[in-house]
C-alpha cells in the first residue's frame, strides 16, 4: 500500500530556521519494530538524529523505559512516553504506576500518555476526581512530565471535551488527540446516518456492494477532517498543552484501520474518480490543515505532534548504516526497520513543511 521511497541517508537535513523550530515539536515512534538485537535501536537513534525529531517511546515498565532511553538521541524536546494501554487512571493502583514513571523520570521525559476507557463515560465525576488527585501529586515535582489522556476508546467527543474543561485548572494533566480514533468514529457515524443498519466497518474494498456505496463512503471519510479541527479548536481554547497522535487511515481497511502514512491510498478493484484507489481520511492536505489549526489555536509552546505511523511494510537497503550490522547474516529485518524509519522521515518532512509555510504566512516564525 506504500509507494517507493528514498533512503533517509539521501534526505537533506537542512531547512529554514522556522522549519527547524517546528521540528523541535515533532515526535515520532521510537521503538524496535521487528525482531533483532540492539543494532535496530542504534539504527533508530541514528535516523532520528538525522531527521531532527524527538521520540515517543512505548514502555510497560520503568526498567523497560530506562533501557530504551539510552538509545534515544539528545533533542531540544524531551521524549514522550506512551504507557501500557491497560493502564486505567480510574484505579488507584494504576495512578500509582503513572506516579512511579513521573517520579523516576522527572526531568528526563516531557509527557506520559494514558488511554481513556469506555467505562469512563459512565463515571465522569470519578474520572475527574482521579485526575485531579493525580495532578496534585504531579505538581510536587515541577520538573515532572505532563500526563496526557488520549482519546482512544471512541467515546462521544462532547464527553471528552467536557472532561478536559473540568480539568482546566489541573495544570499537569491535559489531552492527547489521536486523529485516527477521532476520524474513524466520525466516519462511521456519518455513514450510519445515511445508511441506517449498515455498519461501515463491516464493508471492505472487495465487497460487491462497494461500487454503489463508494460515494457515500468517501463523503463519510471526508467528514473526519472538519471533526478533528473542531475538537482541536475546542480544546485549544482551554490554553493548555495539546499533544497529537498523527496518522492516516480508512474505515474500509481490513483489521487495524489506521496508523498509516499520510502518503498512502487504499487500493480498490474498480475505478472511482479516475483511480483504482481511494483517498484516506486526511492525506497530505488534511495533515496540513491539522497542523495549521493546532499552531493557530494553541498557546505558544503549547503543542506537540507524534507521528504514530506503523502500518508499513517494505525493505530499504542499509547503505550508509551497513556498519551497524556486521554480525547479521540475514539483514532482512534491518532493511524492514530502515524502510519504516524512511516513512517516518517523509511524514516528518511533510509536517515541518506545512508548519513552516503557515508560520511564514503569519509572521509568527518564533511562536512555536
Amino acid at each position: 500500500m506504500e509507494p517507493a521511497r528514498r533512503g533517509l541517508g539521501e534526505a537533506s537535513t537542512e531547512g529554514t530556521d522556522a522549519e527547524q523550530e517546528v521540528l523541535r515539536h515533532v515526535h515520532a515512534l521510537f521503538q524496535q519494530r521487528v525482531d533483532g538485537d540492539d543494532a535496530l535501536l542504534k539504527l533508530a537513534g541514528l535516523r532520528f538524529a538525522q531527521m531532527g525529531v524527538a521520540a515517543e517511546v512505548h514502555a510497560h515498565t520503568p526498567d523497560q523505559l530506562e533501557y530504551v532511553l539510552q538509545f534515544v538521541p539528545s533533542h531540544a524536546r524531551l521524549p514522550v512516553v506512551h504507557l501500557n494501554r491497560g493502564v486505567n487512571v480510574l484505579h488507584g493502583r494504576d495512578r500509582a504506576v503513572v506516579r512511579e514513571f513521573a517520579d523516576r523520570f522527572a526531568g528526563r521525559v516531557a509527557g506520559l500518555v494514558v488511554h481513556d476507557k469506555r467505562e469512563m463515560a459512565a463515571q465522569t465525576d470519578r474520572l475527574v476526581a482521579a485526575l485531579r488527585e493525580l495532578n496534585a501529586g504531579l505538581c510536587e515535582r515541577p520538573d515532572g512530565p505532563l500526563v496526557f489522556l488520549e482519546y482512544a476508546a471512541g467515546l462521544d467527543r462532547g464527553w471528552f471535551v467536557e472532561v478536559a474543561e473540568r480539568l482546566q485548572a489541573a495544570e499537569r494533566v491535559s489531552c492527547c488527540l489521536d486523529v485516527g480514533h477521532i476520524g474513524l468514529r466520525q466516519a462511521a457515524a456519518r455513514f450510519g446516518d445515511s445508511h441506517p443498519g449498515l455498519d461501515l466497518k463491516k464493508l471492505s474494498p472487495v465487497d460487491d456492494r462497494l461500487p454503489d456505496l463508494v460515494a457515500d463512503v468517501q463523503d463519510a471519510v471526508a467528514s473526519a477532517l472538519p471533526h478533528v479541527l473542531d475538537v482541536t479548536r475546542s480544546l485549544a481554547r482551554l490554553g493548555k498543552h495539546l499533544h497529537f497522535h498523527l496518522h492516516d487511515g480508512h474505515p474500509l481497511v481490513p483489521g487495524l484501520r489506521d496508523h498509516f502514512s499520510f502518503l498512502t491510498r487504499l487500493p480498490i478493484p474498480f475505478s472511482y474518480q479516475g483511480r483504482r484507489s481511494l483517498s484516506m481520511m486526511y492525506g497530505p492536505g488534511g495533515l496540513a490543515s491539522i497542523v495549521s489549526a493546532a499552531i493557530e489555536a494553541c498557546p505558544p509552546q503549547g503543542v506537540s505532534f507524534t507521528l504514530e505511523v506503523h502500518q508499513v511494510e517494505g525493505r530499504l537497503p542499509l547503505n550508509d548504516v551497513a556498519w551497524l550490522f556486521p554480525h547479521w547474516q540475514d539483514t532482512t529485518n534491518a532493511e524492514r526497520m530502515n524502510y519504516w524509519l524512511s516513512v517516518l522521515s517523509e511524514n516528518a518532512m511533510l509536517i515541518s513543511q506545512h508548519a513552516d509555510h503557515d508560520l511564514s504566512l503569519s509572521g509568527r516564525g518564533g511562536r512555536i
